[in-house]
């Protein structure tokens, strides 16, 4: 079993909690409420905004010209396919920017941040390999049970294109590459970094669903 297999083992339990929670599930139905797809949208533009400084942040410790190269390559298209997206749905159904990251979105994007500023470059990568593997396996996933008409299809279509597919690939392949020359300890915390973003990513939907704000404490 290679490593990237494990660490999809390591998760299995709660990938199926992310797969059957009811926003994905109503997602996937069509039935989602605009609200809390609209609060999703929201937080989703500002986590890629602070994903995408720890993948530049992980381009500046790669070992590597070429893993450097793809991972400012996806920063740049990532930010290029997701404000497409949110460009799409914030027009189609009028939803506004957010100014502020709610808790869920807030704990995702710092822990990803702090990670890839200060923890080793094989950490930081476990720790961001979730939110591309996982959205491809639920774009796919979705994609096959999507009711005709879906109001919500282009984000399905994007997460489920062959196109992104090849990009979740090569951040697996990266992963497995490093992991050769990585000790057991370094594993061991790659292993709990690639768990740690998965409990987020779940928490991140949970959070839509239920619309969470900050608690509001009078002064």
């Amino acid at each position: 079993m290679t490593f990237a297999d494990q660490l999809l083992q390591s998760i299995e339990t709660i990938y199926q909690r992310i797969l059957s929670h009811p926003f994905n599930m109503e997602l996937a139905a069509g039935t989602l409420s605009l609200d809390k797809f609209a609060y999703y949208m929201q937080q989703d533009e500002l986590y890629i905004r602070d994903y995408t400084r720890a993948l530049a942040l992980l381009a500046a410790k790669s070992p590597s010209l070429d893993i450097a190269n793809d991972l400012l390559s996806y920063a740049r298209d990532g930010v290029t396919i997701e404000r497409n997206l949110h460009d799409h749905f914030f027009i189609i159904f009028r939803i506004e920017s957010a100014s502020e990251q709610q808790p869920a979105c807030f704990a995702y994007a710092n822990f990803l941040l702090a990670t890839a500023a200060l923890q080793p470059f094989e950490i930081g990568i476990a720790a961001i390999l979730p939110c591309f593997w996982i959205y491809r396996e639920l774009g796919e996933s979705i994609a096959h049970k999507a009711n005709d008409d879906n109001p919500y299809q282009l984000w399905i279509d994007t997460y489920a294109d062959e196109t992104y597919s090849g990009i979740v690939d090569r951040m697996i392949e990266i992963t497995e590459q490093i992991s050769r020359r990585a000790s057991e300890t370094t594993k061991s915390k790659m292993r709990r970094a690639f768990i740690h973003s998965t409990h987020l990513e779940y928490l991140f939907c949970d959070a839509a669903y239920r619309q969470e704000k900050w608690p509001h404490f009078a002064f």
